[in-house]
């Protein structure tokens, strides 16, 4: 079994033409998109379909990458960042359109925001942040599952009916398994706090 020297791995890892960032970079171009066919033409089957085509290239850029061996520090950064930002523009453009209630989407940005204050918590102590919880990465997916399908629950189609059943099931889920993990997340980081005194750095 032949292994690659250190510097060919570095040289592959810092490579920014690959495929799956080709289409991390598709995928970036079709958020204003979202935006537009939601807020601007109510082009809700257009936007239901620009969700499914986003999420399937998301899981087909993670396999390709493993796949191809073309994983990439620009790929680590953008991949996170494309699902953020889907997950943001859909949960300001659905209850603008009133397709889910301000309140929930003020729940799940309070979340972010708390999760976002408690890293400093191990900036200070110059640690890593925690591992990720394999139940938040769930509770994600299950978020930008079931967006999708909330607006088809909204379409004048045959599945209308299944899809705000499926829809709504899979977003109450996934906000509570959002918000426990976001609990679960701040208690490690004031348990870290406790523990760990910071860093005192010296004054110039």
């Amino acid at each position: 079994m032949t292994t690659e020297p250190t510097g060919v791995r570095a040289i592959l890892a810092d490579r920014i033409v690959t495929v799956p960032n080709v289409l991390s970079v598709i995928r970036l171009a079709g958020v204003p998109l979202l935006l537009w066919l939601l807020l601007a033409r109510h082009a809700d089957g257009w936007a239901f379909a620009l969700l499914v085509a986003s999420g399937v290239t998301d899981f087909l850029d993670g396999k390709l990458a493993r796949l191809l061996d073309q994983s990439s520090r620009l790929g680590a950064l953008l991949d996170p960042l494309v699902d953020r930002l889907y997950l943001v523009a859909t949960l300001l453009a659905f209850p603008i359109r009133g397709l889910i209630p301000w309140w929930l989407v003020g729940v799940l940005i309070a979340r972010e925001l708390i999760l976002a204050l408690t890293l400093t918590v191990y900036k200070r102590r110059e640690l890593d942040p925690p591992e990720v919880i394999y139940l938040g990465k769930a509770a994600t997916f299950a978020l930008m599952s079931a967006l999708p399908w909330v607006l088809a629950g909204e379409m004048d189609w045959p599945l209308a009916g299944f899809g705000h059943a499926f829809g709504w099931a899979f977003l109450v889920w996934g906000a509570a398994v959002y918000v426990w993990t976001g609990i679960l997340y701040t208690a490690k980081a004031l348990a870290v706090a406790r523990a760990i005194p910071a860093r005192a750095h010296p004054t110039r």
